[in-house]
């Protein structure tokens, strides 16, 4: 088997990349049936000249590859027909600015593979950027703090090395008696959690945040069922809400009066309720002044995120009375921070991570006739046509949703 590691060709340039060349050079130790070819890039985080120096081919033609591995969506026009594809196809929610892109994977009769596909047989994602997007996206709100309140400057984690070096600038810092509520249990709230542990912030109860006055900063991480209850006043149930959510309502004002910081590292599933809306922010108990929206859905559960913003102009103002962007640091409004790239700001180490993972779960399925399905229960596309597992698309690829 040949794997092709693509250049990425999507705007803004993205320098993140599935295999690192330590990587590379592990895989064909490891798997002597198989080649790598890379394809050159100017863009990518690691040099042609640090591939070839381990003796992995460098070329500018990769379409003699069984399988291409990349990140983010690849052009239409660059996709090679009859192969096999991974990366981020951003279709499987049907998102509208996507469809043609399906359309001409199911055309040109590619396997594609989503990088989100690629789930536990209990449907619990395997490989992601997450960890690194709670990372960045938590560094970011501090950042906007210290900016917002003339406290400190951190400087952009793109600007920095790597993960250690990020660390190192949080060390220079002395925060203010805040309270910090971050939301969700997965990788992306489990990678903010490290910024806060690693500033030594104290970790309290859901009690004792929604009860005391503290001396210090403090953090409270919460699930679901904290912020969520049932309409009916019956205990609630996780996996019960994760199936059908219809049958509860948002319990997160009471967090919200006690809040000053709120990092969204939650998973939003469909038809759940939004944890603060337009009128909620608007009452004289809401408190939160800052917001760390790393889950980023726009006009969704969290109200102040009324767009993406960018890595180059990461914050905005959200004055809460005319629902309309301010400034960042306009006096009374919501400071947020929303970039939907975090991970392309420390590329370095997020390629390196994600690599691990999909060495660890997706290449062994090669040589091993996919012995725990991983491959099968990934596959979107093939012969022309969605796989079973993925024909709810239908109506979207033919454009009637």
């Amino acid at each position: 088997m040949k794997i092709g590691i693509i250049k990425e060709r999507k705007n803004p340039p993205d320098k993140r990349v599935v295999f690192s060349p330590v990587a590379c050079k592990e895989l064909l130790d490891k798997f002597p049936g198989l080649e790598i070819k890379v394809e050159s890039s100017d863009v990518r985080i690691f040099k042609d000249a640090e591939y070839e120096k381990l003796g992995i081919e460098v070329s500018d033609d990769v379409s003699d590859c069984d399988v291409m591995l990349g990140v983010k969506e690849v052009p239409l026009d660059s996709l090679i027909p009859n192969k096999k594809y991974f990366f981020f196809s951003h279709t499987i929610k049907k998102q509208p600015y996507n469809r043609k892109l399906l359309k001409a994977i199911v055309e040109k009769n590619i396997e594609l593979y989503d990088h989100e596909t690629i789930v536990k047989r209990s449907g619990a994602r395997l490989i992601g950027f997450g960890r690194y997007a709670g990372l960045v996206g938590a560094y970011n709100g501090f950042r906007a703090l210290g900016l917002r309140d003339k406290l400190f400057n951190l400087p952009k984690v793109e600007t920095l090395r790597d993960l250690d070096e990020v660390k190192g600038e949080l060390d220079k810092i002395t925060l203010p008696n805040i309270k910090i509520l971050l939301s969700g249990t997965g990788k992306v709230a489990l990678g903010a959690k490290e910024i806060l542990d690693h500033l030594n912030i104290k970790e309290v109860t859901d009690a004792l945040y929604l009860t005391a006055k503290f001396t210090e900063p403090v953090y409270c991480l919460v699930d679901v069922m904290e912020y969520n209850k049932r309409t009916d006043g019956k205990v609630g149930d996780k996996w019960e809400f994760y199936k059908d959510p219809s049958g509860y309502e948002s319990n997160f004002m009471p967090y919200a009066k006690e809040t000053d910081f709120f990092i969204a590292g939650h998973f939003y599933g469909d038809g759940a309720p939004y944890l603060f809306t337009r009128e909620d922010a608007k009452s004289k108990d809401f408190n939160i002044n800052l917001v760390a929206d790393v889950s980023c859905d726009i006009d969704g559960p969290v109200a102040s995120t009324i767009r993406p913003s960018t890595i180059a102009d990461p914050f905005y103002g959200y004055d809460a009375k005319t629902e309309r962007e301010v400034n960042f640091d306009t006096e009374g409004a919501i400071t947020v921070m929303a970039v939907d790239n975090l991970p392309c700001e420390l590329p370095k180490d997020a390629s390196e991570g994600f690599g691990e993972m999909f060495m660890q779960h997706v290449i062994p399925a090669f040589f091993d006739n996919d012995a725990s399905g991983i491959l099968k229960r990934a596959k979107m596309t093939g012969n022309n046509s969605l796989t079973e597992r993925f024909a709810y698309l239908q109506d979207y690829l033919d454009g009637k949703e």
